[in-house]
């Protein structure tokens, strides 16, 4: 097994045996690998994101250890980038909620964490996507979490839909639209909305403020 790989899977193994990182001293919120964190962005682009999908927490990301430090890979507002948990939750006092699999015990194993590990770090580096495309070109911050698990773990995050199945009505989202994309949005593209992720029936909350 190369030098690397065995490396992943010792540090996976090692955050393993350990379960968790200290908690933050402003919360009781003990940080693992694979939670999914959420929070609620006051942006115009995340407004009109709201009204169409109906989602309160409107971006979002992956927990991750790095050197025993829990980092957040995230689809930030110029590219999927490494943010630690730490600068994650003190942004702007907004709203956070932290999810995690309801099996997470059996399913994050060393192995799985690694995998995981290895599809979100192929997206480092890629430029924020802006008119939210299905390929992988360009990444927004719900679509990179659900394609880090359904990837390395085969597990759906939440049910994708198309655009044209949002309400796509109200004259901030219609606005959104055009500025996006003239007068031919791609009603047929498959997307993944906040929402969707957020209440998926594999998740359950662990943290929130």
């Amino acid at each position: 097994m190369p030098t690397i790989t065995r490396s992943i899977y010792s540090l996976a193994a090692l955050l393993a045996v350990a379960a968790v990182v200290p908690a933050f001293a402003d919360s009781a919120y003990e940080p693992r690998a694979g939670d999914i964190v959420f929070e609620i962005s006051g942006s115009r682009q995340a407004q009109a994101v709201r009204i169409a999908t109906g989602a309160t927490y409107t971006h979002n990301g992956v927990v991750v250890m790095i050197d025993g430090s829990a980092h957040v890979l995230e689809a930030g507002f110029r590219s999927v980038k490494y943010t630690t948990l730490k600068k994650w939750l003190d942004r702007e006092d907004r709203a956070i909620v932290v999810k995690r699999l309801k099996d997470a015990q059996s399913v994050l194993t060393p192995a799985a964490l690694a995998r995981m590990r290895t599809v979100g770090e192929e997206f480092v580096g890629r430029p924020y996507d802006r008119v939210f495309n299905w390929s992988d070109d360009e990444i927004y911050c719900t679509e990179l979490v659900w394609k880090i698990f359904d990837r390395a773990l085969g597990i759906e995050i939440g049910r994708t839909a198309e655009m044209k199945d949002f309400d796509l009505s109200h004259p901030r989202v219609q606005a959104l639209l055009r500025k996006k994309y003239g007068d031919n949005p791609p009603l047929t593209e498959t997307v993944i909305s906040p929402s969707a992720m957020f209440s998926a029936d594999a998740l359950q909350t662990v943290y929130m403020n």
